[in-house]
């Protein structure tokens, strides 16, 4: 694809008809399977990009990758083909993309929510949180406003009401902005703000907005610090009961060489990482300089802000996020996981520094401004909507108009995309080049005597993050150490140490200081990022000799010689 094809949002057959047209051209980097299949039976495609001409993809260290888990957020997919494209169309140009497909390997999820993405691309879109499956009911509400596009113009906007009780005012200085009335005012004309819809069985005089029938979060389904509808709403039926989650769950647990990974979401422009139902100072030290050292390094190539999702994207203050993600990667598997909110309207229209959920509940009426001001010089006006009559079947005449989200504040416009995804490319690319990585540094076969040998190996972690990766993983004990063979020929035989040994776990450079000068003055750099293994072994001079090093998250190194 042209770079200029960046500039929009796929729909699951574009999404089809794109896989495919990388696979066509480009058979010795892509390989997609179906990992799933969605509540409403669509596939969950899964793209491998590697270099197999290097090796198997179960060899080497790996880095995982989704976006669309929520149904509107739909900029994490084009930001994942973004990506497949950059690295197959830089192979052989770009040192960092060369070197990252010849020993590494990207698993990349495109749309985990297929079903509520094609809600969300409809032509007239209908927006609802996760997954398709009605959920904690089957039955649809008899009662209360449904939103629906209800003058057909393709948009499902917001409804002003005339209403005595209303919370709401026309803003003096701007009147197409609706200010809070003040605590005691009255005598004003006020109005209640609705979304756009139908009202069900209305009474004439109560109006009640009922929860989705699709009440699912498919982000509180992961098995890590889940809790129930009752404590957490859309949580699912149990742990990983869906069948979206399912198919991340299974295929990341069966692929024991990922290392990190990044999940794309939107909307808030930050890089958080976990805990989200917990402080700092419960994760283990090493962990926490690890994630800070490589967040730093998004925003400097990303321009997002990165931060702890306890401290600073709570809901409530006093209630955490659970079953996301993210925690799960890190909690359960033990590797650095991710959630990247892609896109912030308030920073496009010059809003700095403010609180990523906090602005929501409270923020200057500057800021409205600034966001008006903004769609109107780079939307064209297509982002807030003035407000314009409408005969309402049941209310009578209402206004309609206010934010027409989804290509304005959830996901950028389609001219602003490609803009916004492509730093992003940078920052995973070195992500997965930290990762930890064997290499056979050195091979050596002493003659001792006629036919006997002794054969010693030096096995490196070249990577800068540990072969466990993180000390998560380590105090766990979720992370096999490093294993070591030896093959021999038909008639050569062992006669000292075992043919598989394991060695433990490999150091890397992840934890030394920033500087030479230590607690005591100067540096001490111990080879613990280094082991030698040795065997002896009877063989024929001309025999040839298979010695191996793997480790599940660090890859495997092999090589051959002649005695």
């Amino acid at each position: 694809m042209t770079k200029e094809e960046f500039n929009r949002y796929f729909t699951y057959h574009q999404i089809k008809e794109a896989l495919d047209g990388y696979v066509r051209a480009y058979p010795q980097f892509i390989k997609v399977e179906e990992i799933g299949k969605s509540y409403e039976g669509r596939a969950i495609w899964l793209v491998t990009v590697t270099n197999f001409e290097t090796g198997d993809d179960r060899d080497k260290p790996a880095f995982w990758l989704d976006a669309n888990i929520h149904s509107a957020e739909l900029a994490g997919t084009t930001a994942c083909l973004y990506l497949i494209d950059n690295l197959v169309t830089n192979y052989g140009t770009s040192p960092d993309i060369s070197r990252c497909l010849d020993t590494r390997v990207f698993y990349i999820c495109p749309r985990v929510n297929p079903d509520g993405a094609e809600l969300a691309l409809a032509d007239v879109p209908r927006l609802i949180r996760s997954g398709t499956r009605p959920y904690p009911y089957q039955e649809d509400a008899t009662a209360g406003l449904v939103p629906e596009d209800m003058d057909g113009d393709g948009r499902v906007l917001s409804m002003r009401i005339k209403d005595d009780h209303g919370p709401w005012k026309i803003c003096e200085t701007e009147p197409r902005l609706l200010v809070a009335r003040e605590p005691a005012e009255i005598g004003g004309t006020y109005y209640r703000v609705l979304p756009e819809g139908r009202i069900h069985n209305y009474d004439g005089l109560t109006i009640h907005v009922p929860p989705a029938k699709e009440g699912l979060d498919l982000n509180r389904n992961f098995p890590s610090e889940w809790k129930p509808e009752s404590e957490q709403k859309g949580a699912g039926s149990y742990p990983g009961s869906e069948q979206e989650v399912q198919a991340l769950i299974r295929f990341i647990a069966e692929h024991k060489n990922i290392c990190g990974g990044v999940a794309f979401h939107s909307y808030s422009g930050v890089l958080l990482r976990p805990y989200s139902f917990k402080s700092d100072d419960t994760m283990p030290a090493e962990d926490l300089w690890t994630y800070q050292k490589i967040g730093a390094k998004g925003t400097e190539l990303t321009g997002y802000p990165s931060v702890s999702a306890f401290k600073e994207f709570q809901y409530h203050p006093q209630k955490v996020i659970s079953g996301a993600f993210d925690d799960w990667l890190y909690e359960e598997q033990g590797i650095y996981g991710w959630t990247a909110e892609l896109w912030s309207p308030q920073r496009q229209a010059g809003i700095e520094n403010y609180k990523y959920i906090d602005w929501y509940r409270d923020h200057p009426l500057e800021d409205d401004r600034k966001l008006l001001a903004w769609s109107d010089s780079m939307l064209g006006g297509q982002g807030y909507i003035d407000w314009y009559e409408f005969d309402h079947p049941q209310l009578g005449k209402v206004e309609l108009g206010g934010w027409n989200p989804l290509f304005s504040f959830w996901n950028p416009p389609p001219e602003m995309l490609q803009q916004e995804i492509a730093p992003f490319a940078n920052w995973l690319v070195w992500h997965n080049l930290i990762g930890p990585r064997l290499e056979i540094q050195e091979v050596k076969a002493e003659s001792l005597a006629y036919d006997t040998y002794r054969i010693q190996m030096l096995v490196v972690n070249s990577g800068w993050l540990p072969s466990y990766c993180t000390k998560q993983a380590l105090n766990r004990n979720l992370v096999r150490g490093v294993v070591c063979e030896i093959q021999l020929p038909e008639g050569a035989q062992l006669i000292g140490g075992p043919d598989r040994q394991e060695v433990g776990q490999l150091e890397g450079r992840a934890y030394k200081n920033p500087s030479i000068i230590g607690w005591a003055g100067i540096s001490s750099d111990t080879t613990d990022d280094r082991v030698k293994t040795e065997w002896f072994i009877r063989a024929k001079t001309g025999s040839v000799i298979e010695v191996s090093a793997r480790h599940e998250r660090a890859g495997k190194a092999h090589k051959s010689f002649v005695l």
